[in-house]
């Protein structure tokens, strides 16, 4: 089991590099991705509801994800709706986690003495989000890139818990 953890881990940190050597295809691609975890979250949902363990409007919506999942896989453009939407909701993001940013450093200028420094990361945070929404081709490139980022984060973080995991066991 440790030995397949490795190969993941350095799987994905070799996607994730390939993923930032080309940051717009990784981002078109971003819509697959999408379309796939929508099937599989409608499908786990739908069993849920077999199994009597959801809410009708959980089971409507399990249901409804299943099949836009179905459309981006079988329909050629339906994934670029989900691109879309992935630059809109990254825009919208930014600019609110600026906004409360902002908010949480001016509540906490009485008791924090660095707490202007939240609100610069708050007013450049506000910033990015309206440049996000002003030009998306950038949050479309920049998007494949982080997305690449997190792949060989997520490699190495694979890798150094196989080996702790594989310490600890060793000291029982």
């Amino acid at each position: 089991m440790a030995v397949l953890s490795i190969i993941i881990g350095i799987l994905l940190i070799i996607a994730g590099f390939s993923c930032m050597c080309t940051p717009f295809a990784t981002f078109l691609s971003a819509g697959y991705f999408i379309g796939i975890m929508m099937f599989a979250y409608g499908i786990a949902g739908i069993i849920r509801a077999i199994q009597k363990r959801s809410t009708v409007f959980d089971t409507v919506m399990s249901i409804l994800a299943f099949i836009v999942g179905i459309i981006a896989m079988v329909r050629p453009g339906t994934t670029l709706v989900f691109d879309v939407m992935l630059l809109y909701m990254v825009a919208f993001w930014f600019l609110m986690r600026g906004i409360f940013a902002i908010v949480a450093a001016l509540q906490l200028r009485d008791v924090v003495g660095t707490w202007w420094l939240g609100l610069i990361i708050g007013i450049l945070s506000v910033i990015l989000g309206l440049y996000s929404f002003a030009h998306p081709a950038v949050t479309a490139l920049t998007t494949g890139i982080l997305i690449g980022f997190y792949f060989v984060e997520s490699g190495i973080d694979l890798i150094i818990a196989t080996f702790v995991v594989g310490k600890a066991m060793e000291m029982k």
